[in-house]
């Protein structure tokens, strides 16, 4: 005799809570890792199949040996038998979106392209990142005129990304 079954919905649901309670934990342990550091976790993102894949960056850049200390570091902390999932980790790329305060410091005289949480998009040279904001250089084209610096808070950011130039 077989007992109840469980909707698929409820299983679903149970390993959705599972995955995030290893993301929290992960989390904890790489921030501990890191504190006083020039590193820090940018993102963890936890995938359909137990694919997680963890993005770090660092006041001064991410070495292939920063990505594999904290892959040692998380396979130390938890036991894949009990836990079983693929893992990444890696920097968070040149063309990968800032997503924390902390990045755009290093990024001061590169070419930056914002997007706020109102949908406005501006574009121009970090000349000055501060404690709450950033401050973009237009960059006029063959027949505009210069504009006025933007200034834009961090809590007013959606995203912002570096534009790769090639010349």
């Amino acid at each position: 005799m077989r007992g109840p079954k469980v909707p698929s919905f409820i299983g679903n649901l149970l390993h959705d809570q599972a995955r995030m309670i290893l993301k929290d934990r992960i989390e904890k342990v790489i921030s501990d890792h890191f504190s006083g550091s020039d590193k820090f976790l940018v993102d963890i993102k936890s995938k359909p199949g137990d694919k997680i894949a963890v993005f770090i960056d660092g006041d001064n850049g991410v070495t292939i040996d920063d990505c594999k200390a904290v892959t040692r570091l998380i396979e130390s902390n938890f036991n894949r038998d009990n836990e079983d999932y693929d893992l990444t980790v890696s920097s968070s790329g040149a063309d990968s979106p800032m997503k924390l305060p902390r990045q755009y410091f290093k990024h001061v005289g590169r070419t930056l392209e914002v997007t706020t949480k109102t949908g406005e998009v501006a574009s121009g040279k970090l000349i000055a990142a501060t404690g709450d904001s950033i401050e973009l250089q237009h960059i006029p084209g063959k027949k505009e005129t210069q504009k006025p610096n933007t200034v834009i808070k961090f809590s007013e950011i959606k995203e912002g990304k570096v534009i790769l130039s090639f010349k």
